[in-house]
């Protein structure tokens, strides 16, 4: 079954469903500035547009495009600014 998620007043909306692979989502982000937490770990994948995150720990953003991946372990929480719409694949493990 998919599940339809909504967040930030709408301006984030994804798909939930699982494959042989796993549970994953695929959205879109409205251009904005979000905090997400985790509770599992997740492995996200840039499909269209540009993503520019501060991942845990970090001190510096870093910008992720089309095709590139980044990974936040479960229970923590990072912060994304799209500066345009833009579209993701969530992987959870």
């Amino acid at each position: 079954m998919i599940q339809v998620n909504e967040y930030f007043d709408g301006t984030v909306k994804s798909l939930g469903y699982e494959s042989p692979e796993g549970k994953s989502t695929i959205g879109v982000m409205e251009k904005g500035e979000y905090e997400f937490n985790t509770s599992q770990k997740e492995y996200m994948t840039v499909i269209e547009g540009e993503l520019v995150v501060l991942l845990p720990e970090a001190t510096a953003w870093k910008s992720f495009k089309k095709n590139e991946t980044f990974s936040v372990d479960a229970h923590l929480s990072f912060k994304v600014k799209a500066n345009e719409q833009s579209s993701y694949l969530c992987k959870y493990a």
